[in-house]
């Protein structure tokens, strides 16, 4: 999994609350096998005015340019502002995987959905809780300062805004871990692969029957 330690972006405004994961990713979507290429369709539904299917060539599909991340102001943002309940709805973990093929990185929202919360941090996002008046301040800024960019330190915990001024923001101390050092589920498993090897070794000698393939 990808390291987060700090990044310094532009942000994308998306200025609704109760987003849901099939407004994030349509269902339609969730038979791709694949666990990438689904940046394209990100917001499908909002972000093209045609009916989207899996494996379609996107670049040809009319666009809706009132979306934001139709833009141009605002391509190259990894960083996403949004509203309350973000990623509400169904578990798919192909909500994250969209945001992250399309290249967001961490989201700040005043709350998440539960679920959705714990699948970022599994594949490399960081979802930050502000509470709502720093997040109405946040998007004033956007709308008003053209190319508004936020610096985030994972390590101090901080977001930096242009004038320097910091916004401190919680994060469970485990998952801050497991984002600083790439570590995701199957990483947290391999870093014990030497005392899996030592059990193996040990079952093998007191049951071998339970290795014989014969």
């Amino acid at each position: 999994m990808q390291t987060f330690t700090r990044i310094e972006s532009k942000v994308l405004p998306l200025d609704r609350a109760n987003v849901d994961t099939d407004a994030i990713l349509p269902k339609q979507f969730l038979m791709i096998i694949e666990r990438s290429g689904f940046g394209p369709h990100l917001f499908d539904e909002w972000r093209y005015l045609d009916h989207g299917e899996p494996y379609q060539d996107c670049s040809k599909r009319p666009l809706n340019l009132g979306f934001t991340l139709n833009q141009p102001r605002f391509e190259g943002a990894e960083i996403l502002l949004t509203r309350g309940n973000f990623g509400c709805g169904s578990s798919r973990e192909h909500a994250p995987w969209a945001l992250k093929d399309w290249g967001i990185r961490a989201i700040i929202a005043p709350s998440f959905a539960e679920i959705f919360h714990g699948n970022c941090f599994k594949n490399g996002l960081l979802p930050i809780v502000l509470d709502d008046a720093l997040i109405d301040r946040l998007f004033t800024a956007v709308e008003t300062v053209d190319g508004y960019r936020l610096e985030i330190d994972l390590e101090a915990q901080e977001i930096v805004e242009p004038d320097n001024n910091r916004l401190h923001f919680e994060v469970d101390s485990f998952r801050k871990h497991c984002l600083l050092n790439g570590l995701d589920e199957v990483g947290l498993t391999l870093i014990q692969s030497d005392a899996i090897r030592r059990f193996e070794h040990q079952r093998r000698a007191i049951e071998p029957w339970l290795f014989d393939r014969s």
